[in-house]
């Protein structure tokens, strides 16, 4: 007489369609960085005609992290910071198109849609900084009873970091308005 027969209970390394799966995440992730290395260099080879017509000098870095690619855009060794940062615009609203143009060179050169995010001459770094700030200070105020904190209108990118550190902080933050007058609003609910 036999037992029951047993049932193997898989296991995170059992194979699924003949790839363990660690090995099939890890080609995911690959795949993955090597589709956004690959938004970094068609848009860089964008940004560097575009710099070319301008007749501007500037370096550029390409990063990938956190899922996204990010493409900076630096002062040559011949170039004052002041005239790269005419491609930032008041508000960063010409930053804003460039960002958009490239993505659409980058739609166009690899037939994905991309979510990379341009910087010139350090333009995003600052703002990123001075948004944890500004996020900063409305936690505290709400903390200190403000009840809710109305931010001024941003994009979407910006917004997001702001919800990000509210969320690390705790409290609940919420998207309002439409178009440009779309801004944060902050509150202890949570």
């Amino acid at each position: 007489m036999t037992g029951p027969e047993e049932t193997a209970v898989p296991t995170p390394a059992d194979d699924v369609a003949g790839v363990p799966v660690e090995a099939a995440v890890e080609d995911e992730r690959a795949e993955a960085v090597r589709r956004l290395e690959e938004e970094g260099d068609a848009a860089a080879d964008y940004v560097e005609e575009l710099l070319d017509i301008a007749d501007l000098d500037g370096d550029i870095d390409i990063e990938v992290r956190d899922g996204r690619t990010y493409v900076s855009v630096v002062p040559g060794e011949d170039d004052e910071d002041d005239r790269l940062t005419d491609l930032v615009g008041t508000d960063g609203k010409t930053l804003e198109a460039l960002q958009e143009l490239v993505r659409l060179a980058v739609l166009a050169a690899t037939g994905h849609r991309s979510r990379l995010i341009l910087d010139i001459a350090g333009h995003r770094e600052r703002r990123d900084a001075e948004l944890r700030r500004l996020a900063a200070e409305a936690v505290e105020r709400v903390r200190e009873g403000a009840g809710t904190v109305h931010l001024d209108p941003m994009g979407a990118y910006e917004r997001k970091i702001v919800h990000d550190v509210v969320a690390d902080a705790g409290l609940s933050s919420e998207s309002e308005g439409e178009g440009s007058r779309r801004h944060v609003v902050i509150s202890a609910d949570g």
